[in-house]
């Protein structure tokens, strides 16, 4: 983890706050975009590894993330969010018992507006929508990593700061559920039992709420993050608009920052709620939109597109770097997992058919109608541009499970289960790799598949060194024997039946008459379209 340096200078409202002091340094643009660079690892030469290698290596892209202008902002305005929120919370300074004793206050009344004294805040909120796919969440969590969540302090105080807390807005929008998960995270950060002292389903909510922000203030915590905000929407009851309220009032009375974090179908929660929406809009309220065909689209593409681990290299087109957006319309997540399933399928078709490694505009398309079809009705709305049905298909979940799925099928590739070839002794051995001829002469007279596979198996054993002619004149005799007779019912006589010239008999008569004038049985038999003539040497085999 980076510490400060001594050559960077400290503002007059940062020098004295251990709080601050003990935060990595602030990065600049480019040091920020080198940080939140992922790029996978790549070498040209894994190229020329076995398929079932080389397809470990393509899911390598599933956490290959480039830092385009929008994540860029998000890291400065998250920078500034959180040392801003700590302005006002110097432990140094009176202000900050103060909000102990107010913490105290709130807990005793179960009211968090409750205190006896008033403390100014420089605490903000701060609100990211965008598009499903779009990489929220994987930017903040590149953010948050840059920072280490607890901080010890010994001198001249002893306290573990909390510098951030993430948590997923519960499904129900309970703000009761919102404390606990709040507990539970706050254990696992600092090897506490908080939940099992404070997150009590008796407890009642207001009681929660309020050693939930007592807790926040003696930890210090620097910034809450509510991921999947969105959930709020299916909230019924006052639900929604007691977790709201109570996000509010960590931002106004306990001075904590809050980033609410959800997709498109989140907006609607902030357009409605007038203090929700001005608590949002404190450092911007981000949208971020799929992206436009435009110079970050083709750098993104560019980039992504050197990762290829087909034997052959493919050079990118401008008709490829169409139908990528036709078939991604500007998801990051799609196009990613559109990349990928094309290498995947590319190589599986060279298994089987020996063809060449190369994608073009047909394998995207053949790619997305057959993987892709999973979120099918989100990418019709997508390119239809409707917005009310874009709301519907905000969840990408279902495509990452999908694409794990199809590798998991994929992966041993044949040439990495088949069994070695064992050593061929015999004439016999080396037909076996072949159609069994016996079968498909019984086959193509009439037999079912199942009852020829049968007969040949039962004339092998009765004859072991009969030829494939020899052998087929001994089914006619076996298809005439007698059934074992059933148990007859009452002193009923059986009806005789007479038994029917079996379809194979005709072979013995052709190679009989075959015989007759001159002919091989075998010959006989090519004449009569029952059997094709052989091809040897490097012809294939009719």
């Amino acid at each position: 983890m980076a510490s400060s340096p001594t050559d960077i200078p400290l503002l007059p409202e940062f020098r004295d706050n251990p709080f601050i002091n003990r935060l990595p340094p602030q990065l600049s643009q480019r040091k920020a975009w080198q940080f939140l660079s992922d790029p996978p690892e790549f070498s040209p030469a894994e190229r020329s590894y076995p398929i079932h290698l080389r397809m470990n290596c393509l899911y390598r892209l599933r956490r290959f993330f480039e830092p385009l202008e929008h994540h860029l902002r998000l890291e400065s305005a998250f920078s500034t969010l959180l040392r801003q929120g700590y302005v006002s919370r110097n432990p140094l300074q009176t202000d900050y018992i103060r909000r102990l004793q107010d913490g105290h206050e709130r807990i005793l009344a179960r009211d968090l507006t409750a205190g006896r004294h008033y403390v100014g805040g420089t605490a903000e909120g701060f609100a990211l929508i965008g598009a499903s796919g779009a990489g929220k969440s994987t930017a903040i969590n590149r953010i948050l990593s840059y920072y280490p969540q607890v901080i010890t302090h010994d001198e001249p105080f002893s306290l573990q700061q909390v510098v951030w807390l993430k948590l997923d807005c519960p499904h129900q929008g309970s703000p009761k559920q919102l404390c606990m998960h709040f507990f539970q995270e706050l254990d696992l950060a600092l090897g506490t039992r908080t939940f099992a002292q404070f997150g009590k389903t008796r407890n009642p909510v207001d009681l929660m709420m309020a050693q939930m922000a007592q807790l926040a203030n003696r930890h210090a915590l620097g910034v809450l993050i509510i991921d999947e905000i969105q959930h709020l929407t299916l909230a019924k009851g006052v639900g929604r608009d007691a977790l709201l309220n109570f996000l509010v009032t960590l931002i106004n009375t306990i001075g904590i920052p809050v980033i609410t974090i959800g997709t498109m179908g989140a907006l609607s929660l902030f357009q409605d709620d007038f203090r929700q929406a001005r608590r949002a809009n404190g450092l911007g309220c981000a949208v971020w939109e799929r992206l436009p065909p435009e110079s970050a689209w083709d750098h993104f593409v560019n980039v992504l597109w050197k990762y290829q681990w087909t034997r052959q290299e493919t050079p990118l087109t401008d008709e490829i770097r169409q139908i990528l957006y036709e078939e991604s319309q500007g998801v990051i997540d799609v196009l990613i997992k559109l990349f990928m399933l094309a290498q995947l399928q590319v190589m599986e078709q060279s298994a089987f058919r020996n063809t060449p490694e190369v994608m073009d505009a047909r394998l995207f398309r053949e790619t997305a109608a057959r993987h892709l079809k999973i979120i099918e009705p989100m990418m019709r709305a997508l390119k239809t541009n409707n917005q009310r049905e874009i709301s519907k298909y905000d969840d990408l979940r279902s495509l990452d499970s999908h694409v794990w799925q199809v590798f998991q099928n994929a992966m041993p590739q044949p040439e990495s289960f088949l069994p070695p070839e064992p050593e061929l002794d015999s004439e016999k051995d080396r037909e076996s790799d072949e159609v069994d001829p016996l079968i498909g002469a019984l086959v193509q007279v009439g037999l079912a598949p199942d009852l020829a596979t049968l007969m040949a198996a039962k004339v092998r054993a009765l004859h072991p060194d009969a030829s494939v002619l020899e052998l087929i004149g001994y089914v006619p005799a076996l298809l005439q024997e007698p059934a074992q007779a059933a148990p007859k019912k009452g002193n009923r006589p059986a009806r005789k039946k007479t038994p029917r010239k079996p379809a194979v008999s005709r072979i013995s008569d052709i190679a009989r008459e075959g015989q007759e004038a001159g002919r091989s049985g075998e010959e006989s038999l090519i004449a009569a379209g029952l059997v094709r003539r052989p091809h040897f040497g490097d012809a294939a085999l009719c």
